[in-house]
């Protein structure tokens, strides 16, 4: 279970990572934007503090996993929110980056609960 967890939130965190890089401006200006930078990079940050988590306290991967995932994925559903109303970038690459980080997300909320799910009607 731990293994599982630490590599959907190193995905994920990644992910957000390389996204806020992104909207920095550092990998192409033309997509910079520092609002949607910030909030992809406290994502992210949210995202390695739970992975760092599953270090120090292996025994609440799960509930840490989850934690982390739920707010990354409030947090991108926000996004979704601002693109829709005009404030956020809207570019095709922030529509795919946005389905993307959402594909990922619920898949790891998904397969982290449903294991932890398994392993207890199994035990």
């Amino acid at each position: 279970m731990t293994s599982l967890v630490r590599a959907f939130l190193a995905a994920e965190a990644a992910s957000f990572y390389a996204a806020a890089l992104l909207h920095s401006g550092l990998i192409a200006a033309s997509h910079a934007h520092w609002k949607a930078a910030t909030a992809e990079s406290v994502i992210g940050t949210v995202l390695l503090l739970g992975l760092l988590w599953t270090f120090v306290n292996p025994a609440s991967s799960r509930t840490a996993g989850l934690a982390a995932q739920a707010f990354a994925l409030f947090g991108t559903c926000v996004g979704i929110f601002t693109i829709i109303i005009g404030i956020g970038p809207r570019s095709p690459l922030d529509y795919a980056l946005h389905t993307g980080f959402i594909a990922l997300l619920v898949t790891g909320l998904t397969r982290v609960w449903r294991h932890s799910d398994w392993i207890a009607t199994h035990a």
